[in-house]
């Protein structure tokens, strides 16, 4: 039974749901805000991924702070205020570039490693942690492995903080749905009994 993350909230759901505006919001009236971005710096070979960074970043007040960084155990460690971590998927993405992409195997054990540690750290967290991440399992299966495998691991990431986390809120076509006390699905099946 994994302990819970009594201030972490997840919030999920389907790319331009608006689920990092729902995150943001939750923290808006904290003092202390660390935007923790995952994702990779916007290079001049692909604007339109320079226009979703800087949208994200006109939005947030300028009294938050950014850190653009992976390391999330280290991060979660240090923050003394409210922190939002924007987001799973691309943070996934950067584990597995660590590794490498030729070796599934390999990439899969280090998420496990990756996964087990985060929680563990959410767990730890005394401050308000809100933690964004994408449901990618709603659509066609991949064809490829590597995106089979993206959509696999992050499934299961998900399941994983879902799990830990105090909240999960799900938002979809701008709505919100509160998930946080709705029944989680079993690890295994109940043990058979012989009928009388």
């Amino acid at each position: 039974m994994t302990r819970r993350a009594a201030t972490t909230t997840l919030v999920t759901g389907p790319v331009r749901s608006g689920k990092s505006r729902h995150a943001e919001h939750l923290v808006a009236l904290h003092r202390d805000v660390l935007y923790v971005a995952t994702g990779r710096r916007a290079g001049d070979d692909d604007s339109e991924w320079a226009a979703r960074v800087r949208a994200h970043q006109d939005r947030r007040p300028e009294t938050w702070r950014t850190s653009e960084t992976i390391e999330l155990d280290e991060t979660l460690a240090s923050a003394e205020g409210a922190v939002i971590i924007d987001c799973l998927g691309t943070w996934l993405t950067a584990q597995v570039d660590r590794v490498g992409w030729d070796d599934l195997d390999r990439a899969r054990q280090h998420l496990r490693q990756c996964t087990t540690s985060l929680v563990e750290s959410l767990t730890r967290a005394t401050h308000p942690v809100v933690v964004v991440t994408n449901e990618v399992g709603w659509s066609l299966v991949p064809l490829s492995a590597s995106g089979r495998f993206f959509q696999d691991e992050l499934g299961r990431l998900n399941a994983a903080v879902a799990q830990a986390a105090a909240r999960v809120h799900l938002v979809v076509a701008g709505r919100v749905l509160d998930l946080s006390d709705a029944p989680t699905v079993p690890d295994s099946l109940p043990p058979r009994t012989l009928d009388a």
